[in-house]
């Protein structure tokens, strides 16, 4: 509610619209956009090389000095502990009208003791006197971390009676802060120890919220009766026995599970958890096979088009010799193939359908739906999933997911859910090779990349900026000019980005899989899914601003042959992500190394759709917490007369259900 904004004090149409930017819409929006870390600063002595806060006097004028495009440096002198030093600070010219001789002012940075220079990451134009902690918050351009912790102050000066969350017996049961007194002291925190009960108290609200629908939706799940499906095992054998290929340990495991889950009476929900490349999709396939023999419909829900058609193709050469019939529907097909799809669908003469969100529309209606399968499940949310399985009386589902996570952790977020796991990779397939190089050492990269394409494989080249505007050629746009002038006579070079339209997009991916492109150079649009088994060489530049989940979702592109592949990570700085990524092929012992060395803000970054979008809670930190809210919302579920809150939360569950 925008006009509920507007009451707030200095919020014009422009700020309101850079809220929105950041997903601030309503007053309960703005008042809960937390701080995502906090400055504790107080005045130092000037200690070298470490982070510190000191009082300074400035003694001359500063200077400033524009350096390229959206580059600039201020500089001045200044009296620090009654030594003379030099002090600069990047892209802050318009402090220069606010620095004058004689002005005491704070500087927040490092000393460089050799050079005599102290290097500021902020000033402070009213120098700080005695430990003070700084909210500090996620911006846009043209929003300051004053301003908008000004805007928030100002919001919270009208009291606002805020939803509260958690049950009146679990505030008095741990003494909890009101939402009211915690709200206020999150963005204006005077100590250390009242900003921990405010962030406790926090962090418990949200988590017992999620816990709460986590152990709702297994009670109901548990509830539920499954269709009734023959016995199938004979059939099922000379299936996977006449498979050109073996399936791997952890394959077999996963189909022994899904079969028992189809053939008994209860409801299967179940996830199917697979490292990058370890084939999911044949599992999918069999129990689309075992739903198909007791003569009901599947279908399979994909993320984008191009994944979509690859499933589809997939499918149907798996299906070729057992007469059954693979449908595909997606958003761009021509009106009259799509009625016959429909058509086809509604009167049973299709047994597997594929496609993409499309399937999710009103006028998409099955005989005798059976059996629903999401891939890459955290990009639909829990409406879209809900809406799909309810197309069908007693839908069974599986969820396909491509991101690793530690089963401990699994167990505990999908606790609605049972969970098969895929570590194994098909036999043939060889790790890949991991190594990272300087810019310096781009030309052995070069050279490398040559070699490649001079034996007609295939190339992923990964920026992470579409254009860069500090100009240092890190982007799609400048790479795609180097390599146009390094390769543009051996291949055609190509370039996709989440900018392009989505048929865009689906042309370039098509080219690419029918190797009309060479080399494609990408934001990480490609990071998942997309099937090249001709691609052998993964090139990432600044790969140390990607975190682990992504650079390992990234490098799973390659390597889906029995060929050598390469990931080659650039990067002038070397980070124990990257260490990591060159250790290691495996993507549950990567996600460990995730939560260990970042939590789960990355792990869990391409899921942080629907319930899992936590505002302060951090499940790797507050894993305790997240399990006494577990404990406590299973023991609320069973006290009956629930707060009118969590029986809307019931309500919601029970609709899309």
């Amino acid at each position: 509610m925008n006009n509920e904004l507007k009451t707030v004090k200095g919020l014009g149409d422009k700020t309101l619209l850079l809220l929105n930017k950041l997903n601030i819409y309503e007053f309960k929006d703005l008042v809960s956009y937390y701080p995502y870390k906090y400055n504790f600063l107080a005045p130092q002595r000037l200690i070298p090389d470490a982070t510190i806060l000191v009082n300074a006097k400035i003694i001359t004028a500063p200077s400033v000095f524009y350096i390229k495009k959206n580059l600039n440096r201020l500089t001045f002198k200044a009296i620090v502990d009654n030594k003379e030093i030099k002090v600069s600070i990047f892209n802050r010219a318009f402090l220069k009208v606010h620095l004058h001789i004689g002005k005491i002012i704070s500087l927040l940075g490092k000393y460089d003791a050799s050079k005599n220079l102290f290097t500021c990451n902020d000033i402070k134009l009213t120098p700080i006197t005695k430990t003070t902690i700084e909210p500090v918050y996620h911006l846009v351009s043209g929003l300051t971390n004053k301003s908008i912790a000004k805007i928030i102050s100002n919001a919270l000066i009208f009291r606002y009676n805020l939803d509260d969350d958690i049950p009146l017996v679990y505030k008095e049961k741990y003494n909890f802060l009101s939402k009211e007194k915690a709200t206020l002291i999150l963005h204006n925190p005077t100590n250390l120890a009242e900003l921990k009960q405010a962030r406790l108290r926090t962090i418990y609200e949200e988590l017992f919220a999620f816990a709460f629908k986590i152990n709702y939706l297994k009670i109901k799940n548990a509830t539920y009766d499954g269709l009734k499906r023959n016995s199938c095992l004979t059939k099922l054998k000379k299936f996977i026995k006449d498979l050109p290929f073996s399936l791997t340990p952890d394959q077999e495991q996963a189909v022994n599970e899904i079969y028992e889950d189809l053939i008994s009476e209860k409801r299967m929900n179940r996830l199917l958890l697979g490292d990058v490349g370890s084939g999911k999709t044949i599992v999918a396939a069999l129990a689309m096979y075992i739903n198909y023999l007791s003569g009901y419909q599947s279908v399979m829900m994909a993320p984008t088009e191009i994944l979509a058609k690859q499933h589809f193709e997939e499918l149907t050469k798996t299906y070729a010799p057992y007469g059954i019939n693979v449908a595909y529907l997606t958003g761009s097909m021509k009106k009259s193939e799509r009625s016959k799809v429909l058509k086809d669908l509604k009167e049973q003469k299709i047994d597997i359908i594929v496609g993409t969100h499309s399937l999710l529309n009103e006028e998409v209606e099955f005989a005798n739906l059976g059996l629903v399968i999401t891939d890459e499940q955290h990009r639909f949310g829990v409406n879209q999933r809900s809406n799909l399985q309810n197309k069908g009386a007693k839908c069974d589902v599986l969820y396909l997911s491509a991101t690793p996570i530690p089963r401990t952790y699994a167990l505990t977020l999908y606790g609605d859910m049972d969970i098969s796991t895929i570590k194994t990779k098909p036999a043939g397939r060889k790790d890949i090779t991991t190594k990272v190089f300087t810019m310096q050492e781009i030309s052995t990269v070069l050279k490398a990349i040559l070699e490649e394409l001079k034996q007609g494989h295939q190339i992923y080249v990964v920026a992470p900026l579409i254009e860069d505007e500090e100009e240092n050629g890190i982007d799609v746009k400048t790479l795609a000019k180097n390599y146009e002038k390094a390769f543009g006579t051996i291949t055609n070079i190509a370039i996709i980005h989440g900018k392009l339209k989505q048929s865009e997009k689906d042309k370039i991916m098509q080219d690419y899989l029918e190797n009309k492109i060479g080399i494609l150079i990408s934001t990480t649009v490609i990071e998942v899914g997309i099937n090249v088994s001709n691609a052998t060489m993964m090139v990432i530049y600044s790969a140390n601003r990607f975190g682990l989940a992504t650079l390992h979702q990234l490098r799973g592109r390659v390597g889906r042959n029995d060929m050598d592949s390469y990931c080659y990570l650039i990067s002038d700085v070397f980070t124990p992500r990257l260490k990591v990524m060159e250790e290691s092929n495996d993507g549950f012992y990567i996600s460990e190394k995730d939560f260990e060395i970042r939590g789960e803000g990355d792990l869990f970054g391409t899921m942080q759709s629907g319930d899992m979008k936590f505002k302060m809670a951090d499940l790797r930190k507050d894993m305790k917490i997240f399990m006494q809210a577990k404990k406590d919302s299973l023991e609320y579920l069973s006290l009956g007369n629930l707060a009118p809150t969590y029986q809307n939360i019931i309500k919601e569950i029970d609709f899309l259900q």
